[in-house]
């Protein structure tokens, strides 16, 4: 009887200390994961993104001078397009726009929007890509008024040759005050383009082009005048330019 004895408590000992190392393998706990750590939350300078003023006008063209200020995440990349709008309610509610531009690569300079109607009013407003700048809208602007051209322009071609011509192009103050800067605007008819131009400073926008006067030769008394000439290259030939003029 007492060696049966002793053979159960043996066996319950080795039974409790099997289950004792369970335990104590049990009790050992995982170890906690780590939380992240929130990254800084980006905030937008207080500036608008993009920004936009009215330079000059012609009978049927508005040239508005454009800075993108701001990159993404709170601006834009280049182009840039300038949109015209009939009313400030069309602009407010981004609906019927009438006329637009788009820049190059440049994240600022001039875009003249051509073939506008004499003596009306626009508003205007920028896009990029597929958004819609939610800040500016200004205006009015307005087309200068047919009988009030203070200039007249008139166009020579010099020379002609395969693929391209010189032409010179004077510039008269028609009005009976003196004249403080003056611009030339036209439209090309086909795939014409301007590779050298001298005494005036030139921008297009597609197939609208304006030549404003340099800096020595903007002021023309009354009858007065001055010259700028260009070389355009062209694959085909052309007649010649219906030049407007104006301040």
């Amino acid at each position: 009887m007492l060696r049966t004895f002793g053979v159960v408590l043996a066996t319950t000992t080795l039974t409790l200390a099997g289950w004792a190392g369970t335990l104590t393998g049990a009790q050992a706990q995982p170890a906690p994961a780590a939380t992240p750590t929130p990254g800084p939350t980006y905030t937008c300078p207080p500036a608008l993104p993009v920004s936009g003023q009215f330079l000059s006008a012609t009978t049927t063209s508005i040239t508005i001078r454009y800075s993108m200020i701001l990159s993404p995440p709170c601006g834009y990349d280049p182009p840039i397009t300038v949109v015209l709008f009939a009313s400030r309610e069309d602009a407010t509610a981004w609906r019927n726009p009438v006329a637009s531009a788009v820049s190059g690569p440049e994240r600022y300079g001039d875009l003249t929007v051509g073939g506008l109607t004499p003596d009306s009013e626009y508003w205007f407003r920028f896009s990029a890509g597929d958004k819609h700048d939610p800040y500016v809208i200004s205006g009015p602007v307005r087309t200068l008024a047919v009988s009030s051209a203070a200039c007249q322009a008139t166009v020579t071609i010099d020379n002609r040759w395969t693929g391209g011509y010189a032409a010179t192009v004077s510039v008269r103050n028609t009005s009976q005050q003196t004249l403080n800067g003056w611009q030339v605007t036209w439209r090309w008819s086909g795939d014409e383009r301007i590779s050298a131009l001298w005494n005036g400073v030139a921008s297009t926008s597609g197939a609208d082009v304006t030549v404003r006067n340099a800096s020595y030769n903007g002021t023309l008394t009354p009858g007065g005048g001055t010259t700028f000439g260009m070389l355009v290259w062209t694959s085909a030939v052309t007649g010649g330019l219906t030049l407007t003029c104006g301040r």
